[in-house]
């Protein structure tokens, strides 16, 4: 990589570890757009795996007490159906054609923004989100395996449980958690993933461990509802963005 690169990489990554520190998530969801546009799709997955699993492993110790929670009741079979979903999503990476894979995320992404918008007060109960996890999961997954983002269905999904912070935080880490973890090996059967990408993803480490501390010290001075404004507003911003192909 020239020293170009590696400055949008580092500001990408910088900046999406800010919003992951704030709200739990967001660090794919800023930073592949833009690895995308510099490096193409495959490189840009396969750069952020690393990141994505250690960085959400450390967020899943640091709340590890909300996986007793009764309303993560959902999570086992969600999580399971995933690790299937991940394998059709490789598959699909390297089957699809890039742009239509990012509009049908864009497309998710406003639809529940704007499902969100019109019924404010609508949540997933979580007898619901126990019928749903086993269609979530695979359609979180797929996501994951295809685009390196589950968010628009797996953040989605978590998110229509209006979950305290904490609880949400956890439930969203443990998502990418498991399926980049799943994701990695399966990039490596597909013969996407390559060594030096590997070793870039250590490298990503550098700018997300410096600003993911300032995201979660203003995390700490909002409310339940400035918290879930922000999530919203970034969904819909980025799925703007997807859809109009910027």
């Amino acid at each position: 990589m020239d020293w170009s690169a590696i400055l949008v990489m580092f500001a990408a990554l910088a900046a999406g570890a800010v919003v992951k520190g704030a709200t739990g998530m967001g660090l794919p969801l800023v930073a592949l757009p833009v690895l995308t546009s510099v490096f193409g799709l495959q490189h840009a997955v396969g750069l952020m795996t690393i990141p994505l699993i250690l960085t959400n492993a450390w967020q899943v110790w640091r709340f590890r007490a909300e996986a007793q929670s009764p309303r993560l009741g959902f999570m086992p079979v969600f999580l399971v159906a995933g690790a299937v979903g991940i394998l059709l999503g490789t598959w699909a990476l390297t089957a699809l054609p890039e742009r239509v894979l990012i509009l049908t995320l864009g497309i998710i992404l406003l639809f529940y923004v704007a499902l969100r918008l019109a019924a404010p007060h609508w949540t997933l109960t979580l007898s619901l989100a126990k019928r749903l996890s086993p269609f979530t999961g695979v359609g979180g997954g797929i996501l994951q395996g295809a685009t390196g983002i589950s968010a628009p269905i797996g953040v989605t999904y978590i998110h229509a449980m209006t979950l305290d912070r904490d609880a949400h935080v956890y439930a969203v880490s443990a998502m990418f958690l498991v399926f980049s973890t799943i994701h990695l090996p399966s990039l490596w059967v597909a013969g996407i993933m390559r060594p030096d990408w590997v070793l870039q993803g250590f490298f990503a480490l550098v700018p997300i461990l410096l600003f993911m501390p300032l995201g979660q010290a203003l995390a700490g001075r909002l409310s339940r509802k400035a918290f879930d404004r922000m999530i919203l507003v970034f969904l819909g911003l980025i799925g703007l963005k997807m859809v109009l192909g910027l």
